[in-house]
């Protein structure tokens, strides 16, 4: 018999107890204040819209230098039928340990039995696992200050959504980009689109923060990356992160279901030589008007 929604969520709640359990300490488990209870009241009145997807993340010592490893939890509504979305960080590792890390536990994961609960063995992996990386990182530093740096990389992302409209959403973005020293913009309406460019860490550390925990039909279309042997800054196409909002077709206002005018947005492309992008985002090569 078929699994349901219901079942799944209760699992999980079950599941954040005996993680709770395990990290009782302050800082140990953080989560949303009214993640748990909005869980609990669907399925009081599983009538109602589902909630949000639990999101938690757990802070680890790894090794006896207690270096720190956190392990980033999204649950999607049906897990554990389907794989949770794990992403372990530590600021002692650099961008490339971290990657083959999150490559390794991705791979443990995927070999686990179907329909079960896999976040507590996914922590005890990440315990077990961890230092290599941390160790390979800190031979990694001590050898890159042993060198002189002369090349630099910038690395550009293209993020497409169905929509952008939302005040709290908008800003989020633009104080994440500003932050994080990212230039680019954000197109603001039906569909939205968001350039951001600078260091990659930073790029996909803001990637990672717009999604969490819960942003529907949003996906990165397309990234490219340039090296150089002087500052990123000379390889920018944008001096700021804008905030661009053309006008709309036909008579919609500011209702949430407007389209924003495409012409215009490639022209803005275009002045921006990136007027091959267009193709990327829609699936359709841009072409502007003659008037």
């Amino acid at each position: 018999m078929a699994v349901t929604v219901k079942e799944c969520l209760e699992l999980q709640l079950l599941e954040v107890e005996m993680l709770l359990s395990m990290f009782p300490k302050r800082g140990e488990f953080s989560l949303d204040e009214d993640a748990v209870p909005s869980i609990q009241r669907y399925l009081r009145n599983a009538d109602g819209a589902l909630p949000p997807q639990l999101a938690y993340r757990i802070a680890l010592d790894v090794g006896e230098a207690k270096a720190k490893v956190e392990l980033q939890v999204l649950l999607p509504h049906m897990y554990p039928q389907v794989a949770p979305q794990l992403f372990a960080r530590s600021d002692a590792l650099h961008r490339q340990q971290q990657l083959q890390l999150n490559t390794h536990l991705t791979s443990h994961i995927s070999s686990l039995d179907s329909g079960d609960l896999c976040v507590c063995e996914a922590v005890q992996w990440v315990k077990d696992n961890s230092l290599p990386f941390l160790e390979s990182s800190k031979t990694s530093s001590e050898c890159a200050s042993k060198e002189v740096r002369v090349k630099e990389m910038l690395h550009r992302m293209w993020i497409y959504s169905h929509h952008i409209y939302r005040q709290e959403l908008r800003k989020k973005i633009f104080d994440c980009a500003k932050k994080l020293n990212l230039t680019g913009f954000c197109l603001t309406g039906k569909p939205g689109v968001i350039c951001v460019e600078g260091l990659r860490e930073n790029c996909e550390e803001f990637w990672r923060d717009i999604r969490y925990p819960n942003w529907k039909h949003i996906s990165c279309k397309h990234v490219e990356n340039m090296e150089t042997e002087g500052s990123i800054d000379n390889l920018r196409l944008f001096h700021s992160f804008e905030d661009l909002q053309f006008q709309a077709h036909g008579d919609y206002g500011l209702r949430n279901d407007y389209h924003m005018d495409l012409g215009q947005f490639l022209e803005f492309l275009k002045q921006h030589q990136s007027g091959h992008i267009f193709q990327i985002l829609f699936g359709v090569e841009g072409k502007l008007s003659d008037n």
